[in-house]
C-alpha cells in the first residue's frame, strides 16, 4: 500500500526489520511480515518504508483520548473502580470482519489523527486527571510499539501504571520488549481454531497462544482475556469447551476470562447479535472446566459480572455495568468470609469511585 507520508514530526525510526535478497526490506514487529518496497505502507497502516528504513508515522498522534472506568477495557481484577485515561491511534495488523472500532482501527487517513501528546504529556494528563492507569487501546498498541513503549516509560516516571488492550498479534522479538514496560493487558482470544482467524481475521491463533503463554508465565504483568461471540461463527459449545480448556491447562484458572457480546458492524452485518443466553451458556462452560473468574460483557447481567470467592462462593465485587456495588475484600485483596486470595491487583485503599462515567479530554503541557 502506498500513500501521502505522514508529518515529520510524527515519523521515528524502528528496529524490527530485515532486508531481503529481492531489494524489499520485511517488517519483523508482527507476524503478517509485511515485504516493503520504498514508499509503501504495510498492512497497519502506520508503519512504512520511508528511506529504505522502516518507519512509524503516527509518534506522539492519538484519534483521541478520554478517562473510562478500567472495568471498560475490560478488566475486573485490576485497580477496581478506578480511572484509566484511554487513547488509540489508526490502523490495525489484524483485518477482522467484526470489528467493533473499525472507524479507528480501520482509518486509512492521517486526518484521523488529529490529536496530538508527547509521552510527558500523557502522564501528567493522567495525573491531572486522576488516572491509575494509562490504556493502549480502541487499535492495537503492538503497532505504534515505540510511542507506547515510551508512554509506559514516562508513565512509570509518574506512578502511573500502564494496560495494553490488544490481539496478541506480535513477534517474539518486540513482544519481550514491549511487555517488559506494561503493568496489565487484556488480550483478545478472538476463536479458537485457525479456520476462524484466517477466514474472519486474516491471521493465525497460534501467535496469540504464544503471547498469551509468555505474558502468563515470563513476565509480571496482569493478564485477563476477552472473547467476543459471534452467533454461528465461534460460539459452539465444542470451540468453548476446547478454550476455556486450553486456558485452565496453560494458563491456569484465576485468569479472568471476559465473554462478551458482538453487535452487527464493519463487513458482518449480516449476523444477529449475540443473546444474552449464549453468553450465559459460555460462562457455564468455562466454570465447568474450573475457570474462577467468568464474565459477560455488553449485556445487562450483573450476577455474570460480579466477583465471586472461589472458596466459599460469596460475592467479592458487586458490579452492575460499570457501577461497583458492596466490596469483600481486605486491603490485602483476600476475601473478608474465609480469608481466601482473590487474584489480582488491588488498590490497598480499596476500590475507586470512578463509577461509569465517560470523559473525553484534551491534552495540554
Amino acid at each position: 500500500m502506498t500513500g501521502a507520508l505522514a508529518p515529520p514530526e510524527s515519523t521515528v525510526a524502528t528496529k524490527y526489520w530485515h532486508r531481503l535478497d529481492d531489494g524489499r526490506i520485511q517488517c519483523d514487529l508482527c507476524p503478517r511480515s509485511c515485504k516493503l518496497r520504498e514508499g509503501q505502507r504495510g498492512v497497519c497502516f502506520i508503519r512504512s518504508r520511508q528511506n529504505d528504513q522502516i518507519v512509524l508515522t503516527s509518534y506522539g498522534r492519538s484519534s483521541g483520548f478520554c478517562v473510562d472506568p478500567i472495568e471498560k477495557k475490560p478488566l475486573n481484577h485490576f485497580l477496581p473502580g478506578s480511572a484509566v485515561l484511554s487513547f488509540g491511534t489508526a490502523g490495525c495488523n489484524l483485518a477482522c470482519r467484526f470489528c467493533q472500532n473499525w472507524d479507528i482501527s480501520k482509518a486509512k487517513e492521517y486526518d484521523t489523527l488529529a490529536d496530538q501528546a508527547s509521552p510527558g504529556q500523557l502522564a501528567r494528563a493522567a495525573r491531572r486527571h486522576g488516572c491509575a492507569s494509562v490504556a493502549f487501546t480502541y487499535n492495537d498498541p503492538v503497532i505504534f510499539h515505540e510511542y507506547a513503549i515510551d508512554v509506559a516509560a514516562a508513565c512509570r516516571g509518574a506512578g502511573i501504571k500502564t494496560v495494553a488492550v490488544t490481539a496478541g498479534y506480535v513477534c517474539a522479538e518486540p513482544r519481550v520488549e514491549f511487555y517488559a514496560v506494561m503493568d496489565a493487558a487484556n488480550v483478545d482470544l478472538k476463536g479458537f481454531s485457525e479456520e476462524f482467524y484466517k477466514r474472519t481475521c486474516a491471521g493465525r491463533l497460534g501467535p496469540v497462544l504464544e503471547t498469551l503463554e509468555y505474558v502468563r508465565h515470563e513476565t509480571d504483568v496482569w493478564l485477563e482475556i476477552t472473547t467476543l461471540l459471534i452467533p454461528g461463527l465461534n460460539d459452539g459449545d465444542d470451540e468453548l469447551d476446547r478454550l476455556t480448556a486450553w486456558i485452565g491447562e496453560h494458563l491456569g484458572t484465576d485468569v479472568p476470562l471476559h465473554f462478551t457480546a458482538f453487535h452487527p458492524d464493519y463487513r458482518m452485518r449480516d449476523r444477529p447479535p449475540t443473546p444474552a443466553s449464549t453468553l450465559s451458556r459460555a460462562r457455564h462452560i468455562a466454570l465447568g472446566n474450573g475457570l474462577r473468574h467468568v464474565y459477560t460483557g455488553n449485556v445487562l447481567d450483573p450476577a455474570g459480572q460480579s466477583t465471586y470467592c472461589h472458596r466459599c462462593g460469596v460475592t467479592l465485587i458487586e458490579r452492575a455495568g460499570y457501577r461497583l456495588g458492596h466490596w469483600r475484600l481486605d486491603s490485602a485483596g483476600a476475601c473478608l468470609e474465609c480469608g481466601s486470595q482473590c487474584a489480582g491487583v488491588f488498590d490497598p485503599a480499596g476500590p475507586g469511585d470512578w463509577g461509569p462515567q465517560r470523559l473525553p479530554v484534551r491534552i495540554t503541557a
